[in-house]
């Protein structure tokens, strides 16, 4: 980490980046090793008959001496332990820069491939005592194993995942082997009541300590949580008190209604600093008839959009600040086979305002995959109506960067960086959120050598600048000139390192 023995330079770096690579996925313990009736519905749409009941009532009623000791016990029955083993899977990229060292796991020459499961921790909460628990995608995503233990019960009871799904984080498992006793199971209150300052109770399993309780209040509502590499979703934000292992745990209220799924902090190291976030309940709520298929389907129009400022929305034509800038048409999308253009302003979405980017976004996620909408545009100023056929988003896909080489031809430091992956950042280990550059070559004798760069390396800025991406970084590097320095915030696993390179 970088100490107060450095400049005030690189202080005032590292607390502009701390918040960009701070945030910390709450399912990560390295206590035992490195972690962390169906229904039939059309894809898209919402059967509102198989969603749990929902207590929209005001909230009412005295907070008194014994108000969170009556939420902690009439509600930690219904949260689960949640264990998991998975297989780590080989990393072209660890796979660089750790050479051929030996690694924990690895066989030794003339013994056979033995691979270590990693084990890791989490909670949920059961929502239908048929068996039915939600949880956290990455608590249980590529899960080879998975078990769930209950309030003051000593076993294991093994479950399966019926759905997952990446850009809510959320996943719904359910019970194969079932406790003696009937199950208790969640109540779900309305998240869109919910309003800083609004008194909130987090149960769940920090650091392996199962049914742990913390309270505290709302203390923001609707911000933006990149799940999936450029889609943010609306999160809860408290500073009940948040750790590794409560993630996929419940955030309650007052009357111990479920509000939220506990999913990330944010923090400069794997604890919390006061600032945790939690998925709305009433987003995952209406997943659920999706889920319990195994697989939740969203649209896509493929396009890349910027948002309309109040210096240039008068440019556009437009009467006031609204709508979303088409900058980029993806080739073979649904954009592509329509009439849209780059530089189109799209302000309604099948006869419903668009007000912003999140606003189109979150039209086009909802809506079924083959439904034609129009669309309202402002082309040029003038307004028309165009159609488009609604294509189906694939996260997978989207979320997986294209990688981005550096020359030593073009930068001068004798580096080749590409953009963080999401599966790169879990296998170094690094804090959730965390965005970047990562070095993937680095040459022998070269600036970026002298300088201590080392493959694996990620770098979040660059001369002050926080960078996001390789492109970012490629551009703040190109602007430093020759015989120039250029002084770098590099992420490792275990430490953050201020460095600086001199160009050639």
């Amino acid at each position: 980490m970088v100490t107060g023995r450095h400049t005030l330079f690189s202080g005032a770096l590292i607390a502009v980046t701390s918040l960009a690579v701070g945030a910390v996925i709450t399912a990560r313990l390295d206590l035992v090793s490195s972690s962390s009736a169906q229904t039939s519905t059309a894809p898209g749409t919402v059967n509102t008959s198989a969603l749990p009941a929902m207590n929209s009532d005001p909230i009412t009623g005295e907070l008194t001496a014994t108000t969170f000791r009556d939420i902690a016990r009439a509600q930690s029955p219904m949260v689960v332990n949640i264990r998991t083993e998975s297989r780590s899977q080989g990393n072209d990229l660890l796979q660089q820069f750790l050479g051929d060292l030996p690694q924990p796991g690895a066989p030794s020459p003339g013994r056979p491939s033995q691979q270590r499961p990693t084990v890791a921790a989490g909670t949920g909460f059961v929502i239908d005592k048929a068996g039915y628990i939600v949880t956290n995608n990455h608590v249980v995503e590529g899960a080879t194993k998975i078990e769930v233990s209950f309030l003051d019960d000593d076993e294991a009871y093994e479950a399966r995942i019926v759905g997952r799904d990446r850009l809510t984080d959320s996943a719904l498992i359910e019970l194969t082997e079932r406790p003696p006793y009937p199950l208790s199971e969640a109540s779900f209150g309305d998240s869109a009541q919910m309003e800083p300052g609004d008194w909130v109770m987090a149960i769940g399993n920090p650091f392996g300590l199962g049914h742990t309780v913390t309270v505290g209040v709302v203390s923001a509502v609707g911000r933006p949580f990149d799940q999936v590499r450029g889609r943010s979703q609306q999160v809860i934000q408290t500073d009940a008190a948040i750790n590794p292992g409560n993630s996929g745990g419940p955030l309650l209220n007052l009357r111990g209604d479920v509000i939220g799924i506990n999913t990330a902090i944010v923090s400069d190291r794997p604890s919390n600093l006061g600032i945790g976030f939690a998925i709305p309940i009433n987003t995952v709520r209406s997943l659920l008839p999706q889920l319990r298929t195994g697989a939740v389907t969203r649209g896509v129009i493929g396009i890349e959009i910027l948002p309309v400022t109040s210096d240039d929305f008068q440019d556009h034509g437009l009467s006031e600040r609204m709508g979303a800038i088409i900058s980029r048409i993806r080739r073979g999308g649904p954009a592509d086979d329509s009439t849209l253009e780059l530089g189109d302003v799209i302000v309604s979405f099948d006869g419903e305002r668009v007000d912003d980017i999140e606003s189109l976004q979150a039209k086009v996620v909802d809506t079924r995959p083959g439904t034609v909408v129009e669309l309202g545009v402002y082309r040029d100023g003038e307004p028309t109506t165009l159609p488009i056929t609604i294509g189906e988003l694939d996260l997978e896909d989207e979320g997986r960067p294209a990688e981005v080489r550096v020359e030593d031809l073009n930068t001068g430091f004798g580096m080749s960086l590409q953009d963080l992956a999401a599966e790169s950042a879990r296998e170094l280990r690094l804090p959730r959120g965390t965005t970047g550059a990562v070095v993937t070559n680095v040459e022998p004798g070269g600036a970026a050598q002298t300088g201590g760069i080392r493959p694996g390396d990620v770098i979040t800025a660059v001369n002050r600048s926080a960078v996001s991406t390789a492109a970012e970084a490629i551009r703040e590097l190109n602007r430093v000139e020759s015989g120039r320095s250029a002084f770098l915030l590099v992420v490792r696993p275990d430490e953050e390192q201020f460095l600086r390179l001199r160009k050639d």
